[in-house]
C-alpha cells in the first residue's frame, strides 16, 4: 500500500514540476513560442521525467526485490540453535520469522526454548529490515527526483534542445522494451533447450521422436517394473496434427468465404451486423467451448453414429456399423470441429481486412475489362491478398496447435497413433499439462518430458513460420 502511495505522490509531484517548467520557459520567453526551440509541453515533459522516472524505478526496485534482500540479511547471521538444523528446516525457520514480522501466520514447526528466543529475536529483526529496506528506498526516491528536478530546471531557457531530450527519453524507452522482449525470447529458448538436453540424458532422441508408445506415468520409482517408462512421442505428434487439421478443414473455408463476403458482396448494413457477431466467437472462454464440446457436440456425435451403425448392422457393411455403434462422446472430430468454430473469427477478420486492403483500382480495372464480380475475387483480390490470408491461416494452425482445454474435455487423454477422427486421442499441449500438474520434482524423466516436448512442439512452429513466410514471398505482389 506504501508503494502506491509514494508511486502516486510521485506523480503528482511530476505534474507539479511539469506546470513549473512550462511557466518558466514561458516567462523567459516573453510569451512568444518562435523564440523556444521546442513547444513548452516538451520543458515540462523533460523536467517531469526526471522528476519521476529515476525516483519511480527505484520504489519498484525495492517493491520488487526488497523481500529478497530481507531475507538474505536475515540469514547472514544464523543463531546456534537453528545452526543444528537441516538446511529444509532453517529454510522454514526464516520464513515464519518473515512471516510474523509481517503480520501473517508461522507453520506447524515447533519452537522450543533457545530455538522460539531464536525465532522471537529474528522476527524483530526482520521487522527492522523491512521497515529500513521501505523507508530507505522511499528516501532514496525523494532524494533522487529533488535531484533530478535541480538539475533539469537549470537548463530550461528558450534556446534548449527539450523535444531532442523527451525524444531521446522515448527512444530509450523503445530499446528498453525491445531488449525486454529478445531477452525474455532467449530466456525461453535458453530454459527450454536445457530442461530438454536433461530430458535426453536419460531418454534417446531417437526413441523420443519416433517411439511409438507414450506412457511416463510409469515412470515413478526405481523398484517399479518396466520403470524407465515409454517416451515416444508419435502418438502425441499425430493427435496434435490430426485435430489440427480437422479444424482448419472447419476453420479455413467457413472463415475465408466469410470474409469474401463480408468484404465482396454484403451490403453495409449487413456488414456492420454480422462482423461484430461472428467476432464475438473470439471472446468465447475456451473451457466454454470445451464445455460446448463435451455436453453439447459430443453427445450429438455419438447419436448420429450410434444411429448410422444401427443401421449398418446386419447388412454388408456389418463390421463399420458395429464399430459406429460403440462411438463414444470423445473422438478427434469432436475437438476439432470445435476447435474450428473457435479459429473462424481469427481467419475471417484478418482476411476481411487484408481483402479490403486490395486497392478498389484493380477492382474497378477487371470490372471494366469485362470480368464478373466472382472473377475479380477469384482472379485479381484473391491473389493479391494472399500474403495476408496465409498470415491468418498460419495464426489459426499456431492457434490449433497450442489449444488444451478443448481437447481435454472433447479427446480424451489416451495416447493413440491413428488417422481416424473416431478415436479419442491427445495432444501435445495435454500432455504436457499433465505432466506438469501437481508436485513434481523436476528431476525424473517423467516431468522433464514435458520441456522435450515443448522444445519440439517450439521447432515445428517455427517450421511452420518459416514455410509460411517463403510462401508469402513466393506469392507476393506489390502495387503501386
Amino acid at each position: 500500500m506504501l508503494t502506491w502511495v509514494a508511486l502516486l505522490a510521485l506523480v503528482l509531484f511530476s505534474a507539479a514540476t511539469y506546470v513549473a517548467a512550462r511557466r518558466k520557459v514561458t516567462t523567459a520567453a516573453a510569451g512568444q513560442p518562435r523564440r523556444m526551440h521546442s513547444l513548452p509541453g516538451y520543458y515540462g515533459a523533460y523536467v517531469a521525467l526526471w522528476a519521476g522516472v529515476p525516483a519511480a524505478l527505484l520504489i519498484l526496485a525495492a517493491a520488487f526485490f526488497g523481500g529478497r534482500l530481507e531475507a538474505g540479511l536475515l540469514r547472514l547471521q544464523v543463531p546456534a540453535p537453528v545452526a543444528a538444523l537441516t538446511a529444509q528446516e532453517q529454510q522454514v525457520f526464516f520464513d515464519d520469522a518473515r512471516a510474523l514480522a509481517h503480520g501473517g501466520q508461522a507453520s506447524e514447526m515447533t519452537y522450543d526454548g533457545d530455538l522460539g528466543i531464536a525465532l522471537k529475536d529474528k522476527t524483530a529483526q526482520a521487522a527492522q529490515l523491512e521497515t529500513l529496506i521501505t523507508y530507505g528506498a522511499l528516501a532514496a526516491a525523494a532524494v533522487l527526483s529533488l535531484s533530478g528536478v535541480a538539475l533539469a530546471i537549470r537548463r530550461i531557457r528558450p534556446d534548449f534542445r527539450a523535444r531532442n531530450r523527451v525524444e531521446g527519453w522515448v527512444a530509450g524507452l523503445f530499446i528498453v522494451c525491445s531488449v525486454t522482449a529478445i531477452l525474455t525470447t532467449v530466456g525461453i529458448v535458453a530454459s527450454l533447450v536445457w530442461e530438454s538436453l536433461r530430458f535426453f540424458q536419460s531418454v534417446p532422441v531417437q526413441e523420443f521422436l519416433f517411439g511409438l508408445d507414450w506412457d511416463p506415468q510409469i515412470a515413478m520409482r526405481s523398484d517399479q517394473y518396466a520403470s524407465k517408462g515409454a517416451f515416444g512421442a508419435v502418438p502425441l505428434f499425430a493427435g496434435t496434427f490430426l485435430i489440427m487439421v480437422i479444424a482448419m478443414i472447419v476453420a479455413a473455408p467457413i472463415g475465408l468465404f466469410s470474409a469474401i463476403y463480408l468484404s465482396e458482396y454484403a451490403s453495409g448494413v449487413t456488414r456492420s451486423v454480422v462482423k461484430p457477431l461472428l467476432e464475438i466467437l473470439a471472446g468465447v472462454p475456451t473451457v466454454v467451448y470445451g464445455f460446448f464440446a463435451a455436453l453439447t457436440v459430443g453427445p450429438l456425435f455419438r447419436a448420429g453414429f450410434n444411429a448410422l451403425g444401427a443401421e449398418l448392422v446386419g447388412g454388408p457393411f456389418d463390421t463399420l456399423g458395429v464399430y459406429l455403434s460403440q462411438v463414444q462422446n470423445q473422438m478427434a472430430l469432436v475437438a476439432g470441429a470445435v476447435m474450428g468454430i473457435m479459429l473462424i473469427p481469427f481467419v475471417s477478420s484478418l482476411s476481411d481486412d487484408i481483402i479490403n486492403a486490395v486497392p478498389q483500382s484493380m477492382r474497378d480495372g477487371s470490372l471494366a475489362m469485362g470480368a464478373t464480380r466472382s472473377e475479380t475475387v477469384k482472379k485479381v483480390v484473391l491473389p493479391a491478398a494472399l500474403p495476408g490470408i496465409m498470415a491468418a491461416m498460419l495464426l489459426a494452425v499456431s492457434r490449433a496447435v497450442g489449444e488444451t482445454m478443448i481437447v481435454t474435455m472433447a479427446a480424451g487423454l489416451q495416447a493413440k497413433t491413428t488417422i481416424n477422427p473416431l478415436d479419442t486421442v491427445t495432444t501435445v499441449t495435454v500432455q504436457i499439462v499433465t505432466l506438469l500438474t501437481g508436485d513434481q520434482e523436476f528431476d525424473s524423466p517423467k516431468t522433464l518430458a514435458a520441456f522435450g516436448l515443448g522444445l519440439a512442439l517450439f521447432v515445428v512452429t517455427f517450421a511452420l513460420n518459416i514455410i509460411a513466410l517463403r510462401v508469402v514471398q513466393k506469392y507476393r505482389e506489390q502495387y503501386d
